[in-house]
């Protein structure tokens, strides 16, 4: 498509509509350091040696490959079939494809991508995914707002303090009012749950890793007419009990660890699976399969929400489309495991977790400080500035130790452990934990 941009003739109509003699004028309000600021460049370079100063920048990265980092962005294996896959031309688009009935492999692939993630979640219907795990959040609570006609939020501090953060400014632009449930002893209370509640969201296993026990959240919701929001890492899937089956009607969350590298945080996708009853308020696209008039199977688009093709007053959301590439990458991770495949890689990130947590305890000064059972992840209490240690492990070679915010407590960090880490890697990280809290 021809790029076609404003003629001088348009410039000019539509200065004069506005009343400004130059684009100088219409931009005089704004302050005279950001317009045309002067930009300090070095000269050009060959190609050859701009490759040569990137790979001298890359080469001052530390290798993230079995890092103990925690906070629910985690290194695991990706097979490489997954890379080989989402780079064919027919997948390796940034952005929704349009006349979307004739792409019938990426609908059907999308098609799939939902059968996944409602089949994880124990829900009924999912949506083509978004952008990452705290938008599907806002989405998901919304959704919740718009089905029982309240404004009430009641948010576990177990939920990510990112998520939450996301979720504010969401509903603070909608008018909700948002309370939050503060942790006793590393879970959520069950609350009290009042009738200007509209959702009750927890995630599980929590911020800190500990399980939660979703059933009483679910009862304590829905005996006051409220739905519950149940935040998920969908790895975890593979051995708990999907929030579909302790009632929780809408399930969100990140798919980083179903297939996509760390990647500095991003690019992610979120999902959003709800139950059938609540379709018609699910945010982005949904995609169904059909019959054509000769009994061929084919796929379309439909229930879209939002898009472009409804009206602006009728629209549930402002995500107009899908994290597409990266969400298909997630059904390719899935397919290629297979539900035993993944249970396999949840349950050796648990035997590894709960055995570096062990090793951890070993170093003096460390107290441990996330309740059992926990999943993958852990806090722990420790002597020093989580902030200097993870610094000071990273000096070492080790990725590990991520602060967490002083509102679960002082000196608290994050620990993990994946399908990737093997005994020697958790004994090397203790002996440079201890190193550095000696």
């Amino acid at each position: 498509m021809d790029y076609t941009p404003h003629t001088e003739e348009e410039i000019r109509e539509m200065l004069r509509r506005v009343g400004a003699e130059s684009l100088e004028d219409l931009f005089a309000h704004l302050p005279k350091e950001v317009l045309n600021p002067p930009i300090d460049l070095p000269e050009p370079l060959p190609e050859w040696k701009v490759l040569e100063e990137l790979r001298r920048l890359a080469a001052q990265n530390l290798p993230a490959h079995k890092a103990f980092l925690g906070g629910g962005v985690r290194s695991h294996h990706v097979p490489p079939v997954v890379q080989a896959l989402a780079g064919r031309g027919e997948f390796l688009t940034a952005y929704t494809p349009y006349q979307p009935e004739v792409s019938q492999g990426v609908l059907q692939a999308t098609f799939e991508y939902q059968t996944m993630i409602a089949e994880l979640t124990g829900l009924e219907v999912a949506n083509a995914s978004m952008y990452d795990g705290a938008t599907a959040l806002a989405e998901g609570v919304l959704l919740a707002l718009r089905e029982t006609g309240r404004m009430g939020v009641l948010v576990s501090q177990g939920v990510h303090p990112e998520y939450r953060a996301v979720l504010r400014a969401y509903l603070e632009a909608v008018g909700a009012k948002l309370l939050t449930l503060h942790l006793e002893g590393g879970r959520t209370p069950v609350p009290a749950v009042g009738e200007e509640v509209g959702a009750v969201v927890v995630q599980n296993p929590n911020f800190l890793g500990a399980l939660e026990d979703l059933g009483p959240f679910a009862e304590a919701a829905h005996g006051a007419g409220a739905l519950l929001v149940a935040v998920a890492d969908p790895l975890s899937l593979g051995v708990l009990k999907p929030p579909g089956a302790y009632g929780a009607d809408i399930a969100v969350g990140d798919g980083q660890s179903l297939g996509l590298p760390m990647g500095f945080g991003g690019p992610h996708f979120g999902f959003l699976a709800t139950k059938k009853a609540f379709v018609r308020q699910l945010p982005g696209r949904l995609v169904s399969e059909t019959v054509d008039v000769e009994g061929r199977r084919g796929f379309l688009l439909t229930l879209q929400a939002r898009e472009q093709y409804i009206r602006r007053a009728k629209a549930k959301s402002n995500i107009t489309t899908n994290a597409q590439l990266t969400a298909l990458m997630g059904a390719m991770y899935l397919a290629a495991l297979g539900p035993e495949g993944l249970r396999e890689v949840a349950l050796k990130g648990v035997e590894m977790a709960h055995k570096l947590h062990a090793l951890l305890l070993e170093v003096p000064g460390v107290r441990p400080f996330t309740p059992r059972p926990f999943f993958n992840e852990f806090a722990l209490a420790l002597p020093k500035d989580p902030e200097a240690v993870r610094k000071a492990l990273a000096e070492r070679g080790f990725h590990g130790a991520t602060p967490v915010p002083k509102e679960y407590g002082e000196g608290l960090a994050l620990f993990a452990a994946t399908e990737l880490h093997e005994e020697e890697d958790l004994l090397a990280f203790r002996e440079a934990l201890r190193e550095v809290l000696a």
